[in-house]
């Protein structure tokens, strides 16, 4: 390793080169700990520092970017009537989703990394990890298909105002990865709301007068693979240009949801799909059971504290079960569709939509959530209130954890505020009831003395009165 790290170091160019000094140092403390020597002051010496304790962070995402990448190809053939088999042409749905998700990631890093680069230089400072991870999870929250321009404009917006303004990584005030979706949302609200929109490569068309849906042609990047294929004898993206099958739609369960209730759900979709995450939606934030061993990894690594997701979860089923209590007992077909949403078990609205990701993986965020032990739980607590409200009774867009997580990271300090405030008055009075008890152990103590005839009184406070 020592001759590697010489070998590196050869490289290093000088100080005054801003720009090139910022590139190479930060690829040196990618590869290796950074060689900065603490002098002042006490400090904790560990091994994990800021770039590795984001590098977890990406860990725990990678098999979330795996199943949306094959989730993209099968939600893809599944529209078109083709493959629709989990296992069915499995190479095809890796390479689309691939060809789908790739210049997402790289447009990503390029546009943030590029910001971060720039700032860095402009301050003489090393290059700030926070991207690492908001560049990790921008992808997988957007649909596959989001324009690439209005991408990079969402991100140059969040890494601009809502990171680099107040101070770099660190001082932001909101979730960066969620102020891109954010800016998407009231920016580009059609690009990210609808039934279309998390499925790829579907279009509509007009049918001889008649609006209908069909796979988009497909591009030289698939001719290419089709060329490799056909040596290996396997099945080939062909032209595209097909209708739909019947009968499909594209609408998530939180969409079906929100107009008929779970009876809408399960017309579509089986619990066991929804629970697997072999649906529509956006990119990465489906599959349960990869979120919840995401979650698990960073808990046990002592990345993400456990205190947001279960104040988090616990949250939410207060709120599910409220709404429970409120709905109906009887539903019929004249029942609005918000006391429908409001009825769903809370397992089953637990499994919908985004909210383990989002409280997993955004709500976690050292930064912009709450610093207190008490403060968390509350701070997970309220994001998961809130966010399922938001949720049912948002008849525009079925879902509430981006606005509610940005809420409540303005919040956060407040919660740390009036944490604090009832730590320092609950000491003062337990500080004063101490001061009131001795006093009167005191006087008592002085009293009895009179009685017995003692006059011969040590003063207050050098008598042993414990």
């Amino acid at each position: 390793m020592k001759a590697l790290h010489d070998f590196v170091k050869k490289f290093e160019p000088a100080k005054e080169n801003k720009i090139a000094h910022t590139t190479f140092d930060a690829f040196y403390t990618f590869l290796f700990q950074p060689d900065t020597v603490t002098v002042d002051g006490t400090h904790i010496k560990d091994g994990m520092d800021l770039k590795r304790l984001m590098v977890h962070v990406v860990l725990a995402l990678q098999l979330l970017y795996v199943f949306g990448t094959w989730n993209i190809g099968h939600q893809h053939f599944t529209a078109i009537g083709e493959h629709t088999g989990l296992l069915e042409g499995f190479h095809l749905k890796i390479i689309y989703g691939l060809i789908q998700i790739l210049p997402i990631f790289i447009v990503t890093h390029v546009v943030g990394l590029g910001i971060e680069f720039i700032y860095a230089a402009n301050k003489g400072h090393s290059v700030e990890e926070g991207f690492l991870v908001s560049g990790a999870l921008i992808p997988l929250i957007m649909p596959p298909d989001i324009p690439l321009t209005w991408l990079a404009v969402s991100i140059i917006f969040a890494v601009i105002l809502g990171k680099e303004a107040f101070g770099g990584t660190g001082m932001n005030i909101w979730n960066v990865a969620l102020l891109a979706r954010v800016f998407i949302f009231f920016a580009y609200p059609t690009t990210i709301s609808g039934d279309e929109v998390w499925v790829s490569g579907i279009e509509k068309i007009d049918l001889d007068g008649v609006p209908a849906f069909a796979s988009a042609n497909y591009n030289w990047a698939h001719g290419l693979f089709d060329w490799i294929f056909n040596g290996l004898g396997l099945s080939t993206f062909g032209e595209g240009g097909m209708l739909v099958a019947d009968g499909w739609t594209g609408a998530t369960p939180l969409g079906l949801a929100a107009k008929g209730g779970w009876e809408s759900v399960a017309n579509y979709y089986t619990e066991s799909q929804i629970f697997w995450g072999t649906i529509p939606g956006s990119i990465g934030e489906s599959s349960v059971p990869l979120i919840v061993i995401g979650m698990i990894f960073l808990i046990v690594t002592k990345i993400a504290d456990y205190r947001v997701i279960f104040g988090g979860l616990i949250g939410f089923m207060v709120a599910a079960l409220m709404m429970n209590a409120i709905a109906p007992a009887e539903l019929t077909a004249d029942t609005p569709g918000v006391f429908k949403f409001m009825a769903i078990h809370p397992l089953r609205q637990m499994m919908m939509g985004s909210f383990l990701f989002a409280i997993t993986f955004m709500a976690t965020d050292p930064v912009s959530s709450a610093d207190t032990p008490t403060g968390k739980w509350i701070y997970g607590f309220l994001i998961a209130f809130l966010g399922l409200i938001i949720r049912v009774m948002n008849p525009a867009y079925p879902e509430g954890w981006m606005l509610s997580i940005l809420l409540m990271n303005t919040f956060a300090p407040l919660i740390d505020h009036y944490v604090y405030q009832a730590n320092m008055n609950r000491r003062a009075k337990r500080t004063s009831e101490m001061a009131k008890q001795r006093d009167e152990l005191i006087t008592k103590r002085g009293e009895i003395q009179i009685l017995n005839g003692d006059s011969d009184l040590k003063p207050v406070g050098t008598t042993n009165t414990y």
